[in-house]
């Protein structure tokens, strides 16, 4: 498994909108964390059909957090944005061979590790730290 560029991407633009007052317009998020904008716009509409972000139109409309940082896991945002976190193929499609497969216990205990693992961090964790 390996976290693809839309991932890292997805958590940038929900640092960037945690760090903010109100709602931030796209493009300047965009910009200031260096994304082109098409796949920003790809990502953030993910990220707000799935709920994670509220949305207005408008001129001061934009994007904002739809709850608290701290409420946000890294697992959740990346879920959203990845297409899959599985270490393996047959864990996503489910694997005909399931009740034979001597290697999907070691698939299954690494899926879990790595949602636990990523369920530990919030969006909170990825702010700078005041001080």
């Amino acid at each position: 498994m390996m976290i693809s560029t839309r991932g890292r991407y997805a958590l940038h633009i929900m640092t960037a909108l945690a760090g903010r007052e109100g709602y931030a317009s796209l493009k300047e998020i965009a910009e200031e964390e260096g994304i082109p904008h098409k796949y920003s716009e790809n990502i953030m509409t993910a990220l707000a059909k799935a709920g994670l972000v509220e949305a207005a139109r408008g001129k001061n409309g934009g994007y904002k957090l739809a709850r608290a940082p701290k409420e946000y896991t890294l697992a959740e945002i990346l879920r959203t944005a990845e297409t899959s976190l599985s270490s393996s193929s047959c864990m996503e499609e489910g694997c005909p061979r399931a009740a034979v497969c001597p290697t999907l216990p070691v698939w299954k205990a690494l899926d879990e590790t790595v949602n636990e693992f990523l369920s530990r961090y919030t969006l909170c964790d990825l702010l700078p730290k005041e001080g």
